[in-house]
C-alpha cells in the first residue's frame, strides 16, 4: 500500500489506467487469435481477418497501448504467415 499521497494518487490512477486498457489488451489478443486461425484453416477472408488485425496494432500504438516496434514485429510475422499459406 502508498505511504504517501502522492504514491496512493498514482496507485489510484494506475488502478484506472488497468481498468481502461485490460479490455483493449484483450480485443488485440483475440483479433490476432482469429487472424492467426483464419491464415491456418487457408479461410477465404483471411486477408480481411489479418488488415483488421493490423489494424487493430496500429490503434493500439497510436493509443500508446503498446510499443510500436511491438506492433510491428507482431505485424510482420502475422503476414509471413499469410504469404507463406498462398
Amino acid at each position: 500500500m502508498a505511504n504517501t499521497k502522492t504514491a496512493l494518487k498514482q496507485w489510484r490512477v494506475s488502478l484506472k489506467r488497468r481498468a481502461h486498457n485490460r479490455p483493449m489488451r484483450a480485443a488485440i489478443r483475440s483479433f490476432l487469435t482469429q487472424a492467426r486461425t483464419a491464415v491456418a484453416q487457408h479461410a477465404e477472408n483471411a486477408d480481411t481477418v489479418v488488415v483488421k488485425a493490423i489494424s487493430e496494432l496500429d490503434k493500439a500504438v497510436s493509443k500508446g497501448l503498446m510499443h510500436r516496434n511491438a506492433a510491428a514485429r507482431r505485424k510482420s510475422r502475422l503476414m509471413k504467415r499469410l504469404n507463406a499459406s498462398k
